[in-house]
């Protein structure tokens, strides 16, 4: 059996790397082929991004690089179909929710190879986000779906999929942190900065609806600032939130902009930081694992988990919210929060268990 792994931004390595290395465990290794198709071209994900998680650097690359929905969409479909054309593999896995999966997906369905789909299930039931789209669209004709909530596959199951192909194995990014925690590593900023832990603020932003429109930038991360305590605010940030943020005037002797860090030296931060304010959907399952209070700026959530169980609360867009949050935090009152069901780093193992067993349909 030979399987296609497809990963098209930095996330998505994240998520195949427990895969691969489940596959390099396994008693009846899995021939794959790791494909990249270049939806985010990132200097991070150069040899030591791949060095760093231990996992191989991509057998093919797409290249298709960015553009519109449609445009990056249709790109990565021609180009994988070529693939297709040239070798069949017996499984086309996808992780996530990123153009890349669903295109691959539906590409591969089209050329009748089966489809799974490991993070299934997920649902903000917002159609603002394209996200939501994919989802929905990779699920309905996944061959396979692995879930990380016992909720998730309840969710699937309620659409008609079937129960011995629907299944619960955890979290393939929880995988990843807990195998590199012990390899976290300081970034230089800590000493330059004089950083010590628990004395920091981590923000990430990246979502359009909270940086493309420069006065709401600034009044949010203004608010952010008027509200912290004093306490340094890095924000490390991509080139497109970089060019914005230099028309803006988010000028402040507590926040520090900086370049992107690595996974390893980025996750050295978030473990040791009072909190982390973010927009991002996986950052809330890292920091519900390592304990830390997580401030969701955004409308909406796939992974309500981090908020029910975790350390994850979802304040909205609108700023107003966030002055009593940091409030809540400051005053010691905020949730300790668990770790989820089977978020315990052998989620991978248990996907490439099931994919042996399930060899003879493919």
């Amino acid at each position: 059996m030979k399987i296609d792994l497809i990963a098209g931004a930095r996330p998505n390595f994240v998520k195949i790397a427990a895969i691969i290395h489940a596959i390099e465990k396994s008693e009846h290794p899995i021939k794959y082929r790791l494909i990249h198709t270049g939806q985010h071209y990132d200097e991070s994900l150069s040899g030591n991004f791949f060095r760093d998680l231990s996992i191989p650097k991509p057998d093919i690359n797409l290249e298709v690089g960015s553009g519109s929905q449609a445009a990056q969409t249709g790109a990565i479909m021609i180009a994988y179909e070529k693939i297709l054309i040239n070798e069949k593999p017996g499984l086309c896995l996808v992780v996530g929710d990123v153009n890349s999966s669903m295109a691959c997906a539906i590409t591969a369905k089209k050329m009748q190879v089966k489809v799974a789909h490991v993070e299934a299930g997920l649902r903000s039931f917002d159609w603002n986000m394209p996200e939501e789209i994919n989802r929905i669209l990779i699920d309905s004709i996944s061959d396979y779906c692995f879930t990380t909530t016992l909720e998730a596959k309840q969710l699937l199951l309620n659409t008609g999929k079937e129960e011995d192909n629907t299944f619960f194995v955890g979290n393939t990014m929880i995988d990843t942190l807990l195998n590199f925690r012990n390899k976290f590593r300081r970034p230089s900023i800590w000493e330059k900065l004089k950083l010590t832990e628990g004395n920091y603020i981590i923000l990430t932003l990246h979502r359009p609806g909270n940086v493309d429109e420069i006065k709401n930038l600034e009044i949010t991360i203004k608010t952010i600032l008027d509200h912290s305590r004093n306490l340094p605010v890095i924000f490390p940030v991509h080139p497109r939130t970089a060019n914005i943020l230099k028309l803006s005037t988010c000028q402040n002797e507590n926040l520090y902009i900086v370049e992107p860090l690595s996974y390893l030296e980025f996750n050295y931060m978030v473990e040791r930081a009072k909190a982390v304010i973010t927009d991002s959907g996986g950052i809330t399952e890292e920091t519900t694992v390592l304990g830390v209070p997580c401030l969701s700026v955004r409308n909406s959530t796939e992974r309500p988990e981090t908020i029910n169980e975790g350390t994850n609360e979802l304040l909205g867009t609108d700023p107003l919210t966030i002055a009593p949050t940091l409030e809540k935090l400051f005053n010691g009152k905020w949730k300790k929060g668990k770790i989820p069901e089977s978020w315990d780093g052998k989620t991978g193992g248990r996907i490439i268990k099931i994919l042996n067993r399930l060899s003879f349909c493919f």
